[in-house]
């Protein structure tokens, strides 16, 4: 792979610990992290991965991942800052994958542009977030995603309208066809005024501030919504607040967050949420669906990307 990367000038790192790109601080080593700086030159590699037999998955900011303690024996692809361009037309923002929500959002704030404040405090990339739909604060990306720009199974480029786009909860056609790779998206927003937009956006900061754990490394929200209830609730409620396993622990500040108290291992966080899964379903009779990826041990491979 070495001599690929120096002749296609894919930028890249051997043994790379994918603790330093995931937002819970944990994982191992990716054999090669490659991160390619355009749609050719992400398909090119994939191409020649593909080829060669060689295994590879695709990852994003890492806002929503937990990488395994035994890091990744392939290629970790990360499309991120070399592929993140933003454009504003009228109403219109086009932002490649690797762009993060936050500046995404920043970007519609600063043309005056209402219908993504909900996304300024989302740690994520745009790409991640199209692949999960996103959301925060009632606001989710399915009501602002006009068309995504895709590589499909067979590495073609192509286009889809959001209505096409198969967004549920926490999910998208692109989650369930894992050989679909996200390049960009085009959003359509609302004229506002800015600086409404702007306090709406410092009142959601404040609010993330207070509820939430921000201190600590985590991956955000660990449970999925159960229908018609709360994860966070029925985990204080079954008094896990605190639980630790290892450095892992539920955050006694908002219960639908496992976070990294210190020096925790994957492992740590596993045998955590299967405590709690247990838990709740035998007091509360609900199973609880993870919304955290898992990159490694097992998890689903060449992939259109996570958070």
């Amino acid at each position: 792979m070495k001599e690929f990367f120096e002749k296609s000038g894919v930028f890249y790192r051997e043994n790379e610990p994918l603790s330093k790109h995931t937002s819970f601080r944990i994982g191992g080593p990716a054999r090669w992290y490659a991160e390619p700086d355009s749609a050719g030159q992400l398909a090119a590699l994939l191409a020649a991965l593909r080829e060669k037999g060689v295994r590879h998955t695709v990852m994003g900011n890492g806002s929503n991942l937990l990488a395994s303690d035994a890091g990744f024996g392939g290629v970790v692809i990360a499309i991120g800052s070399r592929m993140s361009g933003i454009s504003v037309e009228g109403c219109r923002i086009r932002a490649e994958a690797g762009a993060l929500l936050s500046r995404v959002a920043h970007t519609a704030m600063e043309h005056g542009l209402t219908g993504l404040e909900f996304a300024h405090g989302i740690p994520g990339s745009l790409g991640g977030g199209v692949f999960m739909n996103a959301g925060a604060y009632g606001g989710e990306l399915k009501d602002v995603v006009r068309q995504v720009e895709y590589l499909d199974e067979e590495l073609r480029p192509c286009t889809l309208r959001g209505e096409d786009a198969g967004f549920v909860y926490r999910s998208s056609l692109f989650k369930a066809r894992r050989g679909t790779i996200i390049l960009a998206a085009e959003l359509a927003l609302q004229q506002g005024d800015r600086e409404t937009i702007a306090q709406t956006m410092r009142e959601l900061a404040g609010r993330r501030r207070e509820k939430q754990p921000l201190e600590y490394p985590s991956a955000g929200s660990t449970f999925k919504r159960p229908e018609g209830d709360y994860a966070a609730r029925l985990i204080e409620v079954c008094g896990l607040k605190g639980l630790r396993v290892g450095g892992a622990e539920v955050s006694q500040k908002h219960a639908g967050f496992v976070i990294n108290r210190g020096g925790a291992t994957c492992a740590d966080v596993l045998a955590l949420c299967r405590q709690i899964e247990e838990t709740v379903w035998q007091r509360c009779g609900v199973r609880l669906e993870r919304e955290v990826e898992l990159l490694g041990g097992g998890a689903a491979e060449d992939g259109a990307g996570t958070l």
